[in-house]
């Protein structure tokens, strides 16, 4: 069973399409990674699973079942765009009141849970307004844990945050999946930190997926290359070019794709007269990926 299931949706405004027949498969347990660019068609999906918006046509079914079923509505928890809260209301009265608004049983129980979950024990009496934008995040989303929901749905939940705030919300998302079972859409633009935690990609351009990949396939297929430097730069490129089809610049460094010896490049830049002063071979990462399948250099 999946824990998403979308097909043939669309949403228009206006006549113009913001989601356009689009189809997702989002595996349980999955860490999915939703990109594209500003205006493909992200939230606007996430709001229509959440039940925020009504679609034109098609189909959402979450866990085998249709979307507007309360039963399943009852499963998912979502943060979009904000956490709604009360600036001059302490991190517990929020989830307090949050509580009551769900008819949840225990709510004490349930506000150290989602508290703990989130790493903000220490911080229920403080005010939200004086809440830092990463603790903000986290606030948003326990409220969105609030009733232990099997589906997680966070737009850009990441944007913003400082080098800590990111590696707390990863822990955070790996825990979220790992020890409690839940299943996470997640939208960002920061693709390094998206790489770190995902386990599926679902890429998007103007309302249509393009691509759905495992992050365990998307390595498989990741082009390999290897990063050197020398003295003479232009010198070196000019004579790799001469043996090996796919040479770039990048920075500091030459990158050569789609060579798994790197003992042969070196031994071939020194009988042409450029001894290699540094060397690593590397994959690239989503980022690249990304940029490449939009530019349409990537068989999509």
């Amino acid at each position: 069973m999946n824990a998403i299931e979308i097909r043939n949706l669309s949403k228009s405004f206006r006549s113009l399409y913001a989601v356009d027949h689009l189809n997702m498969t989002v595996p349980v347990g999955a860490i999915y990674g939703f990109i594209g660019e500003n205006g493909s068609g992200k939230s606007t999906t996430m709001k229509l699973l959440c039940g925020h918006l009504v679609p034109d046509g098609g189909s959402i079914r979450l866990f085998g079942r249709d979307y507007t079923d309360p039963g399943v509505r009852a499963r998912v928890g979502a943060l979009i765009e904000n956490a709604g809260c009360f600036p001059n209301s302490s991190v517990y009265q929020n989830l307090r009141m949050q509580t009551i608004n769900l008819g949840l049983q225990n709510p004490d129980e349930e506000i150290r849970r989602v508290l703990r979950i989130v790493r903000m024990e220490e911080h229920a009496q403080l005010k939200f307004k004086k809440c830092s934008l990463g603790m903000k995040q986290r606030i948003g989303i326990a409220m969105a844990l609030l009733g232990d929901p099997a589906l997680l749905i966070l737009d850009e939940p990441i944007n913003g945050l400082d080098t800590d705030g990111m590696r707390i919300m990863r822990e955070i998302l790996l825990d979220i999946t790992g020890n409690y079972g839940c299943t996470v859409l997640i939208s960002s633009h920061i693709l390094g930190e998206l790489e770190k935690i995902a386990t599926h990609y679902g890429i998007i351009r103007r309302g249509r997926m393009i691509m759905e990949i495992s992050a365990q396939e998307m390595d498989a297929r990741a082009q390999v290359f290897v990063s050197l430097k020398t003295k003479d730069m232009a010198g070196a490129k000019q004579a790799l070019s001469e043996k090996f089809a796919d040479v770039r610049f990048d920075g500091e460094y030459l990158r050569v794709y789609d060579v798994q010896d790197s003992a042969a490049i070196v031994n071939y830049l020194m009988q042409k007269g450029h001894p290699v002063s540094q060397l690593k071979k590397n994959k690239i990462g989503l980022e690249e990926y990304y940029v490449e399948l939009m530019s349409g250099k990537e068989d999509a």
